[in-house]
Order: structure tokens, then C-alpha cells, then sequence
């Protein structure tokens, strides 16, 4: 317990934006932190559509936070859902193995979002999201179950749609998740089953917006679109998700000639997001205002209004020209990060918060990417490499570096991917 002196600041999340708060602030020893999540890891989410489709282990992705403050003992790692947040009595509640009050001198909340079906939750158990590693673990189930599936019926209607994979939202999670799914299906797979070729596959990326990555600039939006189809993907834009089954997905708005209904037993949702429902929590006592998607409005220094002492960080808040990506979290968590420790030591406050756009970068298939960072737009293998030094000097830990620097190069030298394991009731549970 810390000392009756220490300055208590309580992280709710181990996402980028909290864990880098927490590892600004944990080597003071007029600090005691307490980094409280619902899953015991911090997860490198840009990565995760790589644990789904094989390449990656997900301990790679995905390092204990307990592993990450071994040598600090003003940090304590809680393993809790928080339910309740008093600004009054200055105190989080959250219930893990049992219920716990856990006061704080400084709050700092940075939980994430979740999915977003617009309207339509009900979609959720047959489109299933990616944004946990068990989400990612539960979708490469599907993806490996549903060959599976193809491999044993011997309905050609039934085979066809379990060899249809309709992936929902062409943002790069949706772009990058695409290319996998289509390389896993034609190259990986290869020889391997003797009832259906590679070439029988159907991938199909769906976006009701009229571009695939909408946020980058024209050129490198047209170059993914024309690899993404020489890669055999169909890409169908303008075209929005009315209604989603067990057997299918129905668009409305398509062009003319695209289908109004897709026969598929596969279908991944990579198309909105939903701030954490601890948002909610926030904004009544604070006066803080929601937007459409959950997110928290912040003062300039992004703590609640009325509340110095209370930050918010990451997907749960809305900024004005601030994306929703791994880059802005860690700069917010940097720079709540900064702020505390400056009060701490009595000095000025900094500035406000000002995000520094260091650039987009979506991978498009097996080693191509597109770039675009200031004015400078790239893509194919050049964009790739660039892609891979930035995602390896942000994941956690040299091991998890080196290890999935060895995992790239298997990948790309040759045609097999040791995270393949699935089982009867896997293929039992599609039915």
C-alpha cells in the first residue's frame, strides 16, 4: 500500500495511452500507481489481424503487464472490471475476484472502445469484431473452421459459402484483414485439401463509403484498391450492410451489378467503433458532452471539465482532427503523463495537448503497403519495410521484436504458418 505521502494515481486501462502513463510515472518514488484492466495484457492491436490469420502467436502481441513493472513496486497490476467512478469521494470500484474501492489522487482513464453495429447489435454474434485477442482468437477459429467445413460437406451450394468470406469495413484493419484472408486461402493452404482449390475461394471487402482507405490521399487509396483486386479480393464500395445472417449479408446502395445479397458463412464487421461505456460514467457527473460513437469532449489539457485531476485518453475521447489510432493514444498518454509529473515537481503546466501527425500506413497483401507520411506518399514493398521498422520499435519487449521479425521473414520465405490449430468442435460449433 503506499505511503500516506505518496501521490496515488489510479490507470484504468493498459492500452497505449495508459501504459505509457503508467511507465512515464512509475520510476518516481513519490508516486504509487495502480493500472487496473478487465484482461491481464497489454495488447498491440495494430498487429492483431495477424494473430487472426496465423502469423503471429498472440504472447507476441500481447505481453503480461504484470512482466512489464516486475522491478517496480509502486505499481500494482489489478485484474478487475471497474463498474463505478465517484468523482465526489475521489474513488474507482471494480470487481474482479471481489469488489474493490480504490481511491486515487489523480484518475486517468484510457478503456478503449468496442465495437459499433449502428444500430444493429444483433449482427454481433454472426460478424464478429476484432478488437481483443479474443476476438482474434475466436476468428481465426472461423476462418480455419469454415475450410474445414468446405473440406467434409458435399453440398457444392453449402461449400460455396463456406468458401465465401466477407470482410466489412475497408479501413485498414478491413484492408489488411482482406489481403491475409486471401493469401492465407490461395497460397498457405495450397495442396492441402482434395475436395475444393485455392482458386475457389471468394474474399470480398464491403465498405458503404466510396473509397478503401478513406484517410489516405487519392492516389494511394486507388493503388490499394487495384492490389486488392489483383489479388483476387472483390471490392465492392457504396455499398452498405442492411442486414447480416447466419448464411449471409444483404447490401443496399450497391452499384450497378454488385449483388444485393452474399451467400457467406464467414463475415468479419471492421467497420465502427463505440467508446467504452465508462465514457458514460464520465460525462453525467463532469458536464463532459458524448459524440455519435461514446466519446468523451475533454478540456484542452484532456481532463474533465470541473475535474484537474481526472484525464481521458485514447479511443474514448474526441478530439478535432485526432484519429482514432495507436499513435494518438500514445501521444495523449505521453503527454498526461508529462502533465502529472510537472505538478508533481510543482512546475508549469505544458501547453495543451497537440496531436503531431507522424503519418497513416496500412499493409495491402503479403509485402505491399501504401504510406503516407507528410508529403510524402509510398507504397509496395518500400511502404511495407517502412510499415515493419515502425511496428517493431513499438511493440513491447525485444523478445516479442526479434521473435516476430522471425515470424515475417518464415512468412514471406515460405508457404506455411504454425498458428493453424483447430478442432471438432470448432468446425461443430458453424453448424
Amino acid at each position: 500500500m503506499p505511503a500516506a505521502e505518496t501521490h496515488r494515481i489510479v490507470i484504468v486501462g493498459g492500452g497505449f495511452a495508459g501504459l505509457r502513463v503508467a511507465r512515464k510515472l512509475a520510476p518516481r518514488d513519490d508516486v504509487h500507481v495502480t493500472l487496473i484492466d478487465r484482461v491481464n495484457h497489454h495488447l498491440f492491436q495494430p498487429l492483431l489481424y495477424q494473430v487472426a490469420t496465423g502469423i503471429l502467436s498472440p504472447g507476441q502481441v500481447a505481453p503480461a503487464l504484470r512482466s512489464l513493472f516486475r522491478d517496480r513496486a509502486n505499481v500494482d497490476v489489478l485484474l478487475a472490471e471497474v463498474d463505478a467512478i465517484d468523482l465526489g469521494t475521489s474513488q474507482v470500484r471494480a470487481t474482479g475476484s471481489e469488489t474493490l474501492e480504490v481511491p486515487y489522487d489523480t484518475l486517468v482513464v484510457a478503456a478503449g472502445a468496442t465495437h459499433s453495429y449502428f444500430g444493429h447489435d444483433e449482427w454481433a454474434d454472426v460478424a464478429p469484431g476484432m478488437k481483443s485477442l479474443a476476438d482474434a482468437e475466436r476468428l481465426r477459429s472461423r476462418l480455419l473452421s469454415a475450410f474445414e467445413a468446405a473440406e467434409t460437406t458435399t453440398d457444392a451450394v453449402a461449400r460455396r459459402a463456406w468458401l465465401t468470406f466477407v470482410i466489412v469495413g475497408a479501413g485498414p484493419t478491413g484492408v489488411e484483414l482482406a489481403g491475409q484472408v486471401a493469401f492465407l486461402a490461395r497460397r498457405m493452404l495450397k495442396g492441402e485439401y482434395r475436395h475444393f482449390a485455392p482458386e475457389d475461394t471468394r474474399v470480398v471487402l464491403v465498405d458503404a463509403a466510396p473509397h478503401v482507405l478513406g484517410a489516405f490521399p487519392q492516389p494511394l487509396r486507388a493503388k490499394a484498391q487495384r492490389q486488392l483486386e489483383a489479388m483476387g479480393i472483390e471490392v465492392l464500395l457504396d455499398a452498405a450492410a442492411e442486414g447480416i445472417d447466419a448464411d449471409g449479408i444483404d447490401l443496399g446502395g450497391a452499384s450497378p451489378g454488385s449483388p444485393a445479397r452474399i451467400d457467406s458463412r464467414t463475415i468479419v464487421w471492421a467497420a465502427g467503433v463505440q467508446a467504452s461505456p465508462l465514457a458514460h460514467l464520465l460525462a453525467e457527473p463532469s458536464g463532459a458532452t458524448l459524440d455519435r460513437a461514446g466519446r468523451l469532449t475533454t478540456e484542452p489539457d484532456l481532463s474533465l471539465p470541473g475535474h484537474p485531476h481526472v484525464f481521458a485518453a485514447g479511443d474514448m475521447i474526441a478530439l478535432a482532427d485526432v484519429p482514432g489510432v495507436a499513435q494518438a493514444a500514445l501521444q495523449e498518454g505521453a503527454y498526461i503523463g508529462d502533465l502529472i509529473a510537472r505538478r508533481l515537481d510543482g512546475k508549469a503546466a505544458p501547453k495543451p495537448f497537440a496531436y503531431t501527425d507522424k503519418g497513416s500506413m496500412a499493409v495491402v497483401g503479403r509485402s505491399h503497403a501504401v504510406a503516407s507520411v507528410k508529403k510524402l506518399n509510398l507504397s509496395g514493398r518500400l511502404a511495407w519495410m517502412m510499415w515493419a521498422v515502425v511496428h517493431i520499435a513499438f511493440l513491447v519487449g525485444w523478445q516479442n521484436r526479434l521473435e516476430t521479425v522471425r515470424r515475417w521473414f518464415w512468412d514471406l520465405t515460405t508457404s506455411n504458418r504454425h498458428e493453424r490449430l483447430v478442432d471438432i468442435d470448432d468446425v461443430s460449433s458453424r453448424r
